[in-house]
């Protein structure tokens, strides 16, 4: 029987997996731990890694806690729902080098009093210049992971990634999007256990969907352009989740614990005011792939 503890055991292992694999391509930096307890019940272990060779802050966070239920979720519950359990793995890396992506993982198990449960989670990679063939090796690995469960999964889930992960002030994605799903519920095509194991197999695809792009960026020069570049892009990825996050807006409205929310910023971000790129060049080129719909699989 899967239970919230089965839940929770499996994403600390998880957490655990993706911490190692990420020292080891870092090979300078390693994580440091700090346990915390939610005011309310359960508590958390945030991993940070900062000032690697290839990651400058990064987070791999594990929570498990529980609290009143916030009013803007109640219209997704039972009306009888007063309180909710929730766990999860998050996690945010912002390299170093303007050459290797952002990237971002989520998944997580969510229920109430009242007996509604459901996961969600994704993975989206945010590159500051983007290369296509890399765009598409990361969109084939999830591809993969969704048809061992279901072959409508991807084109849905990279349909709502496109959507979520979409910075409606400034019409543009914030990367080239990955999938995102959430509310997904046991029914009679797919039971609690394997939605559990879907969930579970998108959290070990981190590694397989990263560490390559990483490996092979990693050492390919830049200069100053570059950087300046990756500070304006770190920026809209700040205005991303501080506007429109739902796991920050979910975090700050249930007394959740700050440092740990507030993981996901890079330490250093630029804002410059009415910037404008070069036509023709790296960057203006990714930019006009920062939007909804493209078939990176080809």
């Amino acid at each position: 029987m899967i239970t919230r503890e089965t839940i929770a055991t499996e994403f600390q292992n998880i957490q655990d997996e993706i911490c190692q694999g990420l020292e080891m391509e870092d090979g300078k930096a390693a994580f440091i731990q700090d346990q915390w307890t939610h005011e309310v019940a359960g508590g958390g272990k945030t991993r940070v890694i900062a000032h690697g060779h290839v990651f400058e802050k990064g987070g791999v966070n594990f929570s498990a806690v529980e609290g009143s239920l916030p009013v803007f979720m109640k219209e997704r519950v039972d009306d009888s729902a007063t309180s909710f359990f929730a766990t999860g793995v998050s996690i945010v890396m912002h390299p170093f080098s303007p050459r290797v992506p952002i990237i971002h993982m989520n998944i997580r198990y969510f229920e109430t009093d009242a007996g509604d449960a459901w996961f969600g989670g994704g993975i989206d990679l945010t590159p500051i210049y983007v290369d296509e063939q890399q765009a598409q090796f990361f969109h084939q690995c999830l591809k993969d992971v969704c048809d061992k469960y279901d072959s409508s999964f991807y084109a849905r889930f990279k349909s709502w990634a496109d959507d979520y992960f979409f910075i409606r002030h400034r019409m543009e994605t914030r990367g080239i999007g990955g999938i995102f799903f959430d509310y997904l519920k046991p029914d009679e095509q797919m039971s609690k256990e394997t939605l559990f194991n879907f969930v579970c197999d998108v959290g070990r695809t981190f590694l397989k969907a990263y560490l390559p792009i990483a490996h092979a960026n990693k050492s390919i020069a830049f200069g100053d352009d570059e950087k300046n570049w990756q500070l304006l892009r770190r920026g809209r990825y700040v205005e991303f989740n501080l506007v429109y996050d739902r796991g920050t807006r979910f975090g700050l409205e249930t007394a959740g614990r700050i440092e740990s929310i507030l993981m996901s910023l890079p330490e250093h971000a630029s804002w410059i005011y009415n910037h404008k790129v070069e036509e023709g060049s790296a960057e203006a080129e990714t930019l006009k792939l920062l939007r909804k719909d493209v078939d990176w699989i080809v």
